[in-house]
């Protein structure tokens, strides 16, 4: 099997790892005669005086100002009761949250259906295709797939409004408004995000990735001839007050229809030299600056604003459709600011200027989210005379509402803007998947807002769309209004009536109880081993019978392969109660890097206050302590506790851009791209060298599917100052592709010169564990060998798996087999050391090392493939398609998708087989082997059919 040799380098599986806060129910804190012997006022009262006296004293931001490790630990009595004022969670009160994203009882039926239309669809209707299949991404835990729709949708945009709303989309998703220093109306080099290049109307699919013109180059006309301009005969004049305006009458007719009628129609004005015009609401300044477009059909640069602003009105009264568009075009390219555009729009809109809007709205959505906070932007977003005004423009898109809702529901669920915003999705809602989300997320946010009538009604109405998972919304809104058998049949003939999936067994577990109860929380486990609720509810489940080790244990599965910040929360909650505070403070660090804004117990507390109450009663540790533990943490493979002590360190030092990267580096491996890209830009953002601001720039940009650009920042990095990050991120980004042998030489090179930079030994492993892999596929094994030999001596523990390599490929399996052993035995993450073990042992041991690893992580996807293929070998096709299915329900990846497409095509099920394809190429539709096996599979089942 060929590996790319730097899928060790930085974990390449970007995923949206954290979602949001899930809000556990808590026990009600006890009544004043409590038992415990405590007097009056109660420890939770006195608590939460302590942490209200705490905020008025220090702010939540001023890190840095901190002391507590001058505080001594030996005055400070607390017992877990002052720890826990509301007490565990029970499992009557926890329920899972219902997600917001389009859900389908058989995602790889709808991947094919969109593959489908997006190959079916004409170039006008591409976009809104690829749009749908945003939506359906948008609910997978991979945000690079949502982002490549997301471009794809942009690129075959028709017309200037959907190219600014998503090309300001796409921008959003890089979050650079957090960058400071920079702009709104910043480009990024290429038309696809271009501030300039969206507005210029027209379908460009084939340029969209190219260099744009912002140098405005492309503008430059001649100017116009004064000799020729000392030539023209003035036959009349306009008089407006006292001045006279001379003009060319058959250039002034030259305008439009009603001034040739006014000039040549009869009227009295065609005998007339001179023409009032001073009621017509323009100024002599105008009125010269329409006479000089009515011979250059051009604007000058020279006219003011408002000049350009009394042409727009002039063109509108006499139908002047030339003269508007101009106007129309040069107000647009003089939007620049948020203030210009909430003053531009107005005219626009009253004018019906489209370009002039389209350029208002563009500046205002590439201030997302703070735009959001503007009482004007809100009306006009929110209000339903608000969006008829911009549909009257062609501006009030189902798109335009899509993004604005995802920004409104994650800066607050339960506002008023969001609801409107969510209603105005509705009425632009024509298609039925966008009915389906529109209706669905309205029912979530009317749900959170525990509106339960109106969150029944729309999650009703998005079941009767076709969004079967909208069902449990309306299970849900009748179990809130209490008809629990009402929604246990609900749920219960949802199950029965389709293919069973993990969700509608977690959702039919919470209305029902005992041993039903938790055979559905084991169903739905097993049938989707990354659903966060029944793990959570089986470790509190054990709580309530004071087995905290054997809870602590449950929740350790999920998070053995998933950061998930409500099950961090819920181990640190259950360690408080044992008295565990060492691991709960870890657990709540960790979580802090994960979201810095969650609040703990029903969102009662800031768990950054629970990190202040719990610091005294844990270890007190220098920073070069907490420098070696991050090196023990590391070493051991470690991610969580990595992240606990980065953030301790941080906790000191909060303007340290070399922590903030390396809490970047440690999210990607956990697969929580997210919180990394927020690291990222603090890393950035912190930093007060120029040539490490561009490294950290480039890292963003790369991470979000900007690989020359990247390149570039690695470039102008490298011309300020050689460093071994910029060496790394260049070897990197080349190394991202299939390489030839002179490409490879030059990647050695570049992370040769790493390693004659500076830098800590935690980084130095990973240069030289990644200069073994190149070396491998060079085969030069020696080298090799010495480079990954080289990384264990600074203890990088994954060197293992390299070496392991290098013997395997020398023919010594036992020695490879020993290797591995040796990660096994040291890695706490061992799931992947498992898996690469099996490599070199025979076929039992092999499936049982695949076992654990599944076991470990069941989102792994190569033990199932291994098993399957086996199966297969075995002549037991329906076990093997068995096996792959069952990974494929909760995790549709490509390789799953193409095996199984195999397997069919074999087994003469060429329908099945041509559905896989259809999935899998919706993932990756340059995927050569999968396109290949499609058109083998279509033509069998043609002929199959015939």
């Amino acid at each position: 099997m060929h590996h790319n040799p730097f899928t060790t380098m930085r974990s390449l599986k970007l995923a949206e790892g954290c979602k949001g806060t899930q809000v556990y129910a808590l026990n009600p804190p006890p009544p004043p005669p409590a038992s415990g012997g405590t007097g009056g006022g109660g420890v939770g009262d006195k608590l939460l005086q302590h942490l209200q006296d705490h905020l008025r004293v220090n702010s939540i931001r001023s890190k840095s100002s901190r002391t507590y490790h001058h505080q001594s630990t030996s005055s400070v009595v607390v017992s877990p009761e002052s720890l826990l004022p509301y007490g565990l969670p029970v499992t009557d009160l926890l329920e899972p949250q219902i997600d917001p994203s389009l859900k389908f009882v058989d995602l790889v039926d709808k991947m094919a259906e969109v593959y489908r239309r997006i190959e079916a669809s004409s170039e006008l209707e591409k976009s809104g295709a690829f749009l749908e299949q945003c939506a359906v991404f948008r609910g997978l835990s991979d945000p690079k797939l949502f982002r490549r729709s997301l471009r794809c949708s942009r690129q075959h945009a028709v017309d200037v409004h959907a190219k600014v709303v998503l090309s300001s989309w796409l921008r959003f998703e890089r979050r650079e408004d957090e960058l400071i220093g920079t702009s709104s109306m910043d480009c990024c080099g290429r038309n696809l995000e271009c501030p300039k290049a969206t507005l210029v109307p027209g379908y460009d699919p084939e340029t969209v990735y190219d260099p744009c013109l912002c140098s405005g180059a492309n503008d430059v006309v001649p100017e116009c001839s004064t000799s020729e301009e000392a030539l023209l005969d003035y036959d009349m004049s306009f008089c407006i007050g006292d001045e006279e305006v001379r003009c060319v009458r058959y250039k002034i007719a030259s305008l439009s229809r009603p001034f040739k009628a006014m000039l040549y129609g009869g009227f009295r004005e065609t005998k007339q030299g001179t023409i009032s015009f001073t009621q017509n609401g323009i100024s002599v300044q105008g009125m010269r600056a329409a006479e000089v477009f009515s011979r250059t059909k051009r604007l000058d640069d020279g006219f003011p604003p408002d000049v350009v602003l009394e042409l727009l009105k002039l063109a509108n009264r006499f139908c002047c459709d030339e003269l508007k568009s101009a106007c129309d075009t040069r107000l647009a390219h003089l939007v620049n600011t948020l203030d210009e555009a909430m003053l531009l729009i107005e005219y626009g809109l009253e004018e019906a200027a489209y370009l002039l809007v389209a350029a208002c709205l563009q500046v205002i959505l590439r201030e997302l989210p703070s735009s959001m906070h503007n009482p004007n932007v809100i009306k006009i977003f929110c209000s339903v005379e608000g969006r008829e005004r911009l549909a009257s423009l062609g501006h009030a898109s189902f798109a335009l509402y899509f993004f604005l809702s995802q920004i409104a529901m994650e800066d607050d669920m339960k506002s008023n803007a969001t609801v409107m915003i969510l209603e105005r999705l509705v009425e632009c809602a024509v298609e039925s998947w966008e009915k389906q989300l529109a209706y669905h997320q309205l029912g979530v946010v009317m749900l959170e807002r525990k509106e339960y009538k109106d969150a029944q009604r729309a999650f009703n109405t998005a079941a009767e769309a076709g969004h079967l998972y909208s069902l449990v919304g309306v299970a849900r809104s009748k179990f809130k209004r209490d008809h629990r058998y009402s929604a246990y049949k609900i749920i219960n003939s949802l199950i029965s009536d389709h293919k069973a999936t993990g969700w509608m067994h977690q959702e039919r577990s919470l209305y029902c109880s005992g041993k039903e109860k938790l055979l559905d929380l084991d169903t739905a486990t097993e049938l989707d081993p990354t659903l966060t609720f029944p793990y959570k509810f089986r470790a509190v489940a054990l709580v309530e019978e004071n087995q905290f080790v054997a809870a602590i244990s449950e929740l350790n599965k999920i998070l053995g392969f998933k950061a998930s910040p409500d099950c961090l929360e819920m181990r640190a909650w259950i360690s408080i109660g044992k008295e565990d505070y060492e691991g709960a403070l870890k657990d709540i660090r960790a979580l802090l890097t994960l979201e810095p804004n969650f609040m703990m117990f029903n969102g009662k507390i800031h768990a950054d206050h629970m990190v202040e109450l719990l610091r005294p009663l844990a270890h007190q540790r220098s920073q070069a302590d907490c420098w070696m533990q991050l090196f023990d943490h590391w070493s051991s493979v470690d991610d969580i506790g990595s992240l606990a002590v980065v953030h301790d360190m941080l906790a000191h030092d909060p303007g340290n851009s070399l922590l903030r990267f390396r809490q970047s580096l440690l999210l990607l491996r956990l697969n929580c791209q997210k919180a990394a890209m927020r690291c990222l830009r603090l890393a950035r953002n912190h930093s007060k060298l120029k040539h490490e601001r561009l490294v950290y720039e480039g890292w963003i940009l790369y991470d979000t599917g900007h690989r020359e650009e990247a390149l570039a920042k690695a470039e102008e990095s490298i011309s300020i100052q050689r460093s071994f990050e910029v060496f790394f991120l260049k070897a990197y980004a080349l190394a991202d592709s299939t390489l030839d042998p002179k490409s490879s030489e030059y990647v050695i090179q570049l992370l040769e010169e790493a390693l004659r930079c500076p830098s800590d030994a935690l980084r130095k492993g990973q240069a030289l564990n990644n200069l073994g892999s190149v070396y491998v596929d060079c085969d030069k094994l020696d080298l090799a060998a010495d480079c990954y030999t080289n990384a264990l001596n600074i203890k990088h523990t994954r060197a293992h798996q390299g070496l392991a390599r290098v013997y395997h490929l020398k023919n010594q399996r036992k020695a490879a087999y020993d290797e591995m052993t040796k990660l096994i035995e040291k890695a706490q993450n061992n799931a992947s050391a498992y898996e690469k073990r099996s490599e070199y042992c025979d076929r039992e041991m092999a499936q049982s090392d695949l076992s654990l690893a599944t076991e470990l992580d069941p989102l792994r996807t190569y033990p199932y493939r291994y098993r399957a293929a086996v199966l297969m070998d075995d002549h037991k096709e329906n076990e093997a398609i068995e096996e792959l299915s069952r990974a494929i329900s909760f995790k549709p990846d490509l390789q799953l998708l193409h095996l199984r497409a195999a397997f069919y095509d074999s087994m003469g099920e060429g329908a099945s087989a041509v559905k896989d394809c259809e999935a899998a190429l919706c993932i990756d539709p340059g995927h050569a082997d999968t396109l290949d096996l499609y058109q083998k599979a279509r033509e069998t089942n043609a002929a199959d059919q015939m």
